[in-house]
């Protein structure tokens, strides 16, 4: 017969706080054995095996994530670091912030690889970006399932909508440059030049 200890006694046992059990007896991390008819919590010695367990279990992570396109855009990056940080730091929560520099479109940047590994190892509960498109161009909505089936959220901190031809044209860019980059004299010259008429066009509409 297994014999019982008191939250008080148990506490001690595990080098834990009695407050502590009440608050993992209300969030379910680690019920009691039973309560009596006055609500007094009551511990089983085999319930150590079950705390020696959670110390082994991970804490998650919050993950800030910021991302480039060039090397030429590192002073936007910063700006994004700095933001990003400014934002998880109110909210009171540990973070690590990863950062890439990259296209949209590119899944084989490390920062991301990194990220995509953690999330499915669980070891992430909420990924934060400035912007949706800072995580991905194109595939976001992959992304977005794959945190789901892995107990995470993703938080875009500034989620301002923007209209379909921003949106089209924005992926018209960021697709234009990637292919671009494989060609080579008169191609490339005409790939650049569409791409500066498409930004011009684009900041002229917004202004």
């Amino acid at each position: 017969m297994e014999k019982y200890y008191t939250i008080h006694k148990f506490s001690k046992l595990i080098g834990k706080s009695a407050q502590t059990l009440r608050n993992w007896d209300k969030n379910g991390k680690l019920k009691p054995h039973h309560k009596s008819t006055n609500g007094y919590r009551y511990y089983v010695e085999s319930q150590i095996a079950e705390v020696i367990g959670l110390h082994n279990i991970k804490e998650k992570k919050v993950i800030g994530y910021c991302r480039v396109s060039s090397n030429k855009q590192k002073d936007d990056l910063e700006r994004q670091i700095e933001n990003v940080k400014t934002y998880l730091l109110a909210q009171g929560e540990p973070f690590e912030v990863i950062t890439d520099i990259g296209s949209g479109i590119n899944y084989n940047k490390k920062g991301l690889q990194q990220l995509l590994r953690m999330m499915n190892n669980r070891e992430v509960s909420k990924v934060v970006v400035l912007y949706k498109d800072r995580l991905l161009r194109f595939g976001f909505e992959l992304v977005e399932y794959m945190a789901e089936i892995n107990n995470c959220k993703i938080e875009i901190i500034d989620n301002a909508p923007k209209t379909d031809e921003q949106e089209l044209v924005e992926d018209m860019i960021q697709t234009i440059t990637v292919f671009s980059c494989r060609l080579q004299g008169k191609r490339a010259h005409k790939a650049k030049k569409m791409i500066k008429e498409l930004k011009e066009d684009d900041s002229s509409e917004k202004s």
